[in-house]
């Protein structure tokens, strides 16, 4: 469900079919298929049957600092889910289950203010307990990522990228590669190994006010109680776009502190061309 106040009783993040979203992305040339729902693995009962299909999950953590993230947990089992959910209040309990289990985990969107407020605390703590991190999202705008990619290069961190797709339109447009990779076990060991390739494109506002009119126009037509509310949807632009530069400036403030006020001895000693 949508987690905006109000509209999260009603609204949902997405409206796609599961087999429609399978179908998609093996149109657009994805050899395998996985799906990272927010704390949710329902659409496992209608893939489970595609041998080239791995379940994911997409999960809503909240840090020592009191903060909250999104970790991206890829090639689950069912069984995994319980604990992914029982734990997600204790990330570093939730990380030595999942190391323990030879899963392979990601810190998501790192330099976006879609979970709220971070600490410097929180950047630390990412260094030190995630082994990968997500670097290509494609919802994101390009500066976003661009930081995310420096910072898992710093950290010698595995690198994710997705579409983060909430609509059909933009699926398969960002994804990880991985040559050579004969089978989902391969594909993930790759991953784990630091061998990965992000590719696609990153977020744009007209992308980004494009799918939140896809998940509106939705959810007119599966709540039609609610088409008297439909002329809110002329003020989507305004909201998109003050949502895209707001990012932009949580990256900048967090690439200034990440950078120079945590690190002064990495600014001090970098090379400067001339």
């Amino acid at each position: 469900m949508c987690n905006i106040p109000l509209l999260d009783r009603y609204c949902h993040e997405s409206y796609n079919d599961a087999k429609a979203v399978y179908h998609t992305l093996k149109r657009r040339g994805m050899d395998l298929v996985t799906v990272t729902d927010h704390d949710s693995i329902d659409a496992a009962e209608e893939l489970r049957g595609y041998p080239d299909f791995f379940l994911s999950e997409e999960v809503t953590c909240r840090t020592p600092s009191g903060t909250e993230i999104h970790m991206g947990v890829y090639g689950i089992q069912e069984r995994d889910h319980i604990e992914l959910q029982r734990r997600r209040a204790d990330v570093p309990a939730l990380a030595a289950y999942l190391r323990e289990r030879r899963i392979l985990f990601s810190v998501n969107h790192v330099f976006s203010s879609l979970t709220g407020r971070r600490t410097e605390a929180d950047f630390e703590f990412f260094e030190a307990f995630f082994p990968a991190m997500e670097t290509l999202n494609g919802h994101i705008p390009r500066a976003n990522n661009l930081a995310a990619a420096r910072l898992a290069r710093d950290w010698k961190k595995a690198a994710i990228g997705g579409s983060d797709a909430h609509t059909l339109e933009t699926l398969a447009r960002t994804y990880t590669e991985v040559p050579g990779a004969a089978d989902i076990h391969a594909y993930l060991e790759a991953l784990c190994d630091n061998r990965g390739q992000v590719t696609g494109a990153s977020g744009t506002y007209v992308k980004l006010t494009q799918a939140v009119l896809g998940i509106s126009g939705s959810f007119l037509c599966e709540r039609p109680w609610s088409i008297p509310l439909s002329p809110m949807i002329l003020l989507i632009p305004l909201v998109t776009l003050g949502n895209y530069f707001r990012e932009l400036a949580f990256q900048a403030h967090w690439s200034r502190i990440v950078w120079t006020d945590m690190r002064p001895e990495v600014a001090r000693t970098e090379p400067v061309e001339i």
